[in-house]
């Protein structure tokens, strides 16, 4: 790719925080496995409901994103993702508007999530408290 861009004399430039443009490529190969964390802290397809789980040698095991997309489905004692890469939802419209529709990618994200789970893990379990 840098070949390319200096070839057409574009200038390369590289930010390692910004993230999204490789996350949405991976989107757009595999948009049609995509998972929702569920207030059970287990992920249900999308499309197709099942249950599913991050695999314990993910990197992401543990962080509990609220949507992912995974590469396959490993099934060991239980269907477990490998290869996942946390996703904005909105994308999944944006990407694929034939295969999702904005009903498809409501997210709970108003609902409370129990503590392990979304902003509270974040915040280390503490939530904020104000005293008047």
């Amino acid at each position: 790719v840098e070949a390319l861009c200096e070839r057409v004399e574009l200038e390369v430039t590289s930010d390692p925080q910004a993230t999204d443009g490789v996350a949405k490529a991976v989107t757009a190969g595999y948009f049609y496995h995509t998972a929702q964390l569920q207030k059970t802290l287990d992920y249900r397809t999308v499309k197709h409901p099942q249950t599913v789980h991050v695999h314990p040698s993910s990197t992401l095991h543990g962080s509990q994103p609220r949507w992912v997309v995974y590469h396959e489905l490993v099934f060991t004692t239980k269907e477990f993702m490998r290869q996942i890469i946390e996703i904005k939802p909105d994308w999944l419209v944006e990407i694929a508007p034939h295969f999702y529709q904005r009903k498809d990618i409501e997210d709970d994200a108003g609902k409370k999530m129990p503590k392990t789970a979304g902003k509270a893990a974040a915040a280390g379990g503490r939530g904020k408290a104000s005293v008047t």
